[in-house]
């Protein structure tokens, strides 16, 4: 198999990928150390996965031109889709603007329009409570950005609510699933579907940085975490059981530091498989142990066939 798609149902298709491919980091561990001058890492990692979560979007609305240019380099793989985080500025602050919300639609449109799009996700932080206040602010995102296949990802274990969970159903709206350090009131993991899209969020268990203020530690120490297959394996089942019930269930890699999202990307397609992955050299060289799952020996990808 030389992508990451796991079918667990007919009706319900598995795919598998890292949050993210812009990692400095990466660098010599994902990526080759000497790339050729036409390489982009969307390109490369759409050799191996069939989704990619973009993040930048978060911090930005997407440009529409840049869209085009990553729909243009993930096209040798038919099956693929990115999925998307909407801007901050809705999620994580406030006074969001009209025009802030057409300068979000411009980037995902284009994405959308060429079938790229599998879903938007609402991330939301664990600041963030149930409260009549948070839900009828969630609401209104809903409606207005309720063209796209929503999913909503809340970190506070109040959300752990029948209530909220009916009203994703009613507007066909996906939660997303999540493993993170369970720190007093933290959503603890589920497999739950609430629409056709599903999702599963793999933040790492760094315990020891994931509320820290200090500093001196490095942000993507928060990130800095590899899962071992042992527990990997119930976030399998999570994703068959909430893939029998969706047509689409995303599962995101998001402990990147280093790389490790990868690691642990092909790790979960082995799983949901059975089957040997393509593995970069780059990381099984970093990371040997990929070696027992890697579907051959070690090769340089192809990325510019005739180059």
């Amino acid at each position: 198999m030389s992508r990451a798609t796991a079918r667990s149902h007919p009706e319900g298709r598995i795919r598998v990928g890292p949050a993210g491919w812009s990692y400095a980091d990466w660098g010599g561990i994902v990526y080759p150390a000497h790339r050729p001058a036409n390489f982009h890492e969307a390109a490369y990692l759409a050799q191996f996965f069939d989704t990619i979560e973009i993040n930048t979007s978060f911090y930005q609305p997407l440009r529409p031109s840049l869209c085009r240019r990553w729909i243009e380099l993930v096209s040798p793989n038919p099956d693929f889709l990115f999925t998307a985080k909407l801007w901050q500025r809705f999620t994580h602050q406030s006074g969001a603007s009209a025009e802030d919300e057409r300068a979000c639609r411009t980037g995902f449109d284009v994405l959308a329009d060429a079938g790229r799009l599998g879903a938007v996700l609402l991330q939301f932080p664990f600041s963030f409570h149930n409260t009549p206040e948070n839900r009828a602010r969630l609401e209104t995102l809903l409606s207005r950005f309720g063209q796209y296949p929503l999913v909503v990802e809340v970190r506070h274990g109040t959300w752990n609510d029948r209530e909220f969970f009916h009203l994703l159903h009613h507007r066909n709206v996906g939660f997303c699933n999540i493993d993170q350090p369970v720190i007093g009131r933290s959503m603890k993991p589920t497999g739950r579907a609430t629409a056709p899209v599903g999702y599963i969020r793999l933040h790492g268990r760094r315990y020891d940085t994931w509320f820290s203020d200090d500093p001196t530690t490095p942000p993507e120490e928060r990130y800095n975490y590899l899962y071992s297959p042992e527990e990997l394996g119930p976030w399998a089942d999570r994703a068959h059981h909430v893939a029998a019930h969706t047509r689409n269930t995303f599962v995101i890699t998001n402990n990147h530091f280093q790389g490790k999202a990868v690691v642990n990307a092909l790790e979960l397609i082995h799983l949901l498989t059975g089957a040997k992955v393509d593995v970069p050299d780059p990381l099984r060289r970093h990371y040997p142990e990929l070696n027992k799952i890697a579907s051959g020996p070690e090769r340089e990808p192809l990325l510019f066939p005739g180059a």
